[in-house]
């Protein structure tokens, strides 16, 4: 029988160990967290290709259990844009057709997790990888190394298991530093309640400042209503955010700083940058503990420069291949769909090495394709923030933005 050990205990890693666990094959996912739920809790977006691929891997009750525990987006108001001052400049498409879910990190990995069961080996730091003697190899800090069939790297953006086929960091910097919190939505004023509505939203300010607002609502907003199945960590209306500023030694020094701190020191930026104060309440108003600082990376947009390896029986997915910048809202739906390839293509593989090696080529020409598209789509939106960050466009935002503005208005009186 083939054994699979896999690197990574986040969403593609235990995504990967619940598929094959479901197909009878061997497993085993190691992560260097101790507890599931040591992760941020924040929210991720499912769109109709993810949950099929969650389909795949996980047994119809996981699903259900998935879906009752997810808002869905068909429920929500339109996607709003609005400038620093929380003026409103448009509106996003009409949602009621989207088949999309949003779901807590937590819940997820939670869910995912159990399906792995006791293949899921919590508190082992990977520190090597490579072969002995033509066997796929994982050494570990403090225990006996581990052989398989097959090595999945699952490891993220910082990715042991990519560098080292890669011979190299797989991603670099986008320019961007995030900024992440929750705000539950009854501490908002109910001005400002009003203003964000059920629905997620996007503030421009210039000067690369951006403040993205997520709704998740797991509970009025559910996807399934099954409430005897919800698992949900968040449960009430909530607003999760993103708060971006261009990297800098200024931004980059944020990074440092955690909780109370963290969230003054984002507040005091963005006002010095001119942004009104009802706009930055759903920041000042967050949960301390929840507020946290990240950089951006991204791998290339280029298909042929992702997995730039030769097919054998080490192998990875998800960010340590193509790592995409949040702003896609597909970073880990994708590494789910890298999961729900990579045990379909196993699955039809024999136990040899030829054969492996030839279910891995197909699996890393997808992923590459999937890879792509994503960060693709992730860097436009980088680009555009960034170019507000120019004198040009800076100037720009600062003339146009009352004009949208205005335009919107009028638009709406008629």
């Amino acid at each position: 029988m083939v054994r699979v050990v896999v690197v990574g205990g986040g969403i593609g890693g235990p995504a990967v160990g619940a598929g094959l666990r479901r197909r009878g094959i061997d497993v085993a996912v190691f992560d260097r967290d101790t507890e599931v739920a040591a992760t941020g809790g924040y929210h991720i977006t499912l769109d109709g290709r993810a949950q099929t691929a969650l389909r795949e891997l996980l047994p119809p009750e996981g699903v259900e259990r998935l879906l009752a525990s997810s808002s869905a987006l068909r429920l929500r108001d339109r996607d709003a844009f609005w400038d620093r001052r929380g003026r409103l400049l448009g509106h996003g498409p009409d949602l009621a057709g989207d088949p999309s879910v949003d779901i807590d990190r937590i819940t997820l990995r939670t869910l995912l997790a159990e399906a792995v069961g006791d293949d899921l080996h919590l508190g082992r730091t990977a520190t090597e990888v490579g072969y002995a003697d033509g066997t796929p190899r994982v050494g570990f800090a403090d225990t006996e190394p581990v052989t398989g069939d097959l090595v999945v790297g699952a490891d993220g953006t910082h990715s042991l298991v990519a560098r080292y086929l890669a011979g190299g960091p797989t991603n670099t910097p986008a320019g961007i530093i995030g900024f992440s919190g929750r705000t539950p939505l009854p501490a908002l004023s109910p001005s400002e309640r009003q203003r964000l509505g059920p629905r997620s939203s996007l503030a421009l300010g210039g000067h690369g400042a951006a403040l993205y607002v997520g709704f998740l609502d797991p509970v009025g907003n559910a996807a399934l209503d099954r409430p005897e199945l919800r698992m949900a960590h968040t449960t009430g209306p909530t607003y999760i955010w993103g708060a971006m500023l261009p990297e800098s030694s200024a931004t980059g020094a944020l990074r440092g700083l955690h909780g109370e701190e963290l969230r003054a020191a984002l507040l005091a930026r963005f006002a010095e940058l001119g942004w009104s104060e009802h706009v930055l309440e759903v920041l000042a108003r967050a949960d301390p503990h929840s507020v946290a600082a990240f950089r951006f990376n991204a791998a290339s947009t280029r298909a042929r420069d992702l997995a730039p390896w030769p097919a054998g029986r080490i192998t990875a997915l998800g960010d340590a291949v193509h790592a995409t910048p949040p702003t896609a809202g597909m970073g880990a739906g994708v590494a789910i769909r890298d999961a729900a390839d990579l045990v379909d293509n196993l699955g039809r593989a024999g136990t040899g090495t030829t054969a492996l090696t030839t279910a891995v080529d197909r699996f890393e020409a997808g992923t590459r394709r999937r890879g792509s598209a994503a960060i693709t789509r992730g860097m436009a939106t980088v680009r555009w923030i960034l170019a507000t960050d120019t004198a040009l466009g800076a100037a720009a935002t600062t003339l146009t933005t009352p004009l949208l503005a205005a335009a919107t208005r009028l638009l709406h009186r008629r």
